[in-house]
């Protein structure tokens, strides 16, 4: 099925305003989730008053709230690079959506070297952080940034090395690929069934990834770029208004797209058991999303749980413990991979 109009820029245009929506559409739901999860997790009611009972338009006001504020930027900052961080750190997100396939013909582009295009628009964000910290003139934020881009250096690598084993196994680098051989039957005795790659040897991959990842996002108990009784806010110190509310959205953006990796590469994607492939495009986003969604909800739930590490403690767990181990499921992979 063809869902282009024949224009290339026509169609990168269609293609950009709806990865661009998604964010903005997903971000909201996903920041009122994890105010209202982490309140009952910690027995608290959370947003109750705002839109009415429940709390639902929270994260609207705050929204508001943040476009009301006056956009300042620092005297001594470089004003040029200062403003253009946010922007790169949010399209950096809006661009892993370019690969994830939501159906079998529902991807913006599906590219040959998908995986290898996931991890080389990933560390663009690093730039963005970098930037944001150089130029606000600022120690906390420049100690924020430096913070921020050792940590995502060191987690880059056990992610790459996630990744590298999930296309080991599957044969290709192409995410429509990669759910395609996760969808390929197996016959286990008189039955035959299709297990998503968790099931058939990559737990260690999805292990390895969910802890890079959450790391990658600066989230608890990865959090020390942003260790407020230390650096108070970090990289963002500087910012307000909008520019402040992106580096926050695009925190949350950064979720969904990774949470969307996660369900890609190791559930099964799009792909549903016993489901007919004509309606794969039908039902594949919500598979897609529900999916993703545990991802997001077990996000939430290790903010809720876990300390935040030292910054040694951050750094030994990706280079003596992470690093390792990847390497070695590789070869473990690649090893059953030939033999069978």
């Amino acid at each position: 099925m063809d869902l282009t109009t024949g224009f290339f820029w026509l169609d990168t245009l269609i293609k950009t305003l709806v990865a661009v929506g998604l964010v903005m559409g997903l971000a909201l739901p996903v920041i009122y989730a994890e105010l209202k999860i982490m309140a009952h997790m910690q027995n608290r009611v959370g947003p109750y008053y705002a839109g009415g009972r429940w709390g639902w338009a929270q994260p609207i006001a705050d929204g508001l709230k943040f476009v009301q504020k006056e956009d300042l930027v620092p005297a001594d900052a470089d004003a040029a690079v200062f403003k253009a961080a946010p922007y790169v750190v949010v399209m950096a997100t809006v661009a892993i959506f370019v690969v994830i396939p939501f159906g079998p013909d529902l991807v913006a582009r599906d590219l040959d070297l998908g995986a290898f295009y996931l991890l080389a628009i990933s560390s663009i964000g690093t730039l963005g952080v970098l930037m944001a910290g150089w130029s606000s003139a600022n120690k906390y934020s420049l100690m924020g940034g430096l913070r921020a881009a050792a940590q995502l250096l060191a987690y880059e690598l056990p992610l790459l090395l996630a990744i590298l084993a999930v296309v080991v196994q599957a044969g290709t680098m192409s995410l429509t690929g990669i759910v395609e051989a996760q969808s390929a039957a197996i016959t286990i005795g008189p039955v035959s069934i299709s297990l998503p790659f968790i099931l058939t040897g990559q737990i260690v991959s999805f292990v390895i990834f969910m802890i890079a990842m959450v790391a990658e996002l600066s989230r608890i108990p990865f959090d020390m770029p942003f260790a407020e009784s230390e650096l108070t806010m970090g990289y963002v110190t500087e910012y307000s208004s909008v520019r402040f509310s992106m580096f926050f959205l695009g925190e949350y953006a950064s979720l969904i797209a990774l949470s969307l990796v996660v369900a890609t590469l190791f559930l099964g994607g799009y792909y549903v058991p016993l489901v007919p492939d004509a309606w794969l495009n039908l039902v594949g986003p919500l598979a897609v999303f529900g999916k993703a969604a545990l991802i997001v909800f077990f996000v939430l739930w290790i903010r809720s749980t876990f300390p935040r590490l030292r910054e040694d403690q951050l750094q030994n767990l990706a280079w003596r413990w992470l690093i390792p181990l990847a390497l070695v499921n590789i070869l473990v992979i690649s090893f059953v991979k030939v033999a069978i």
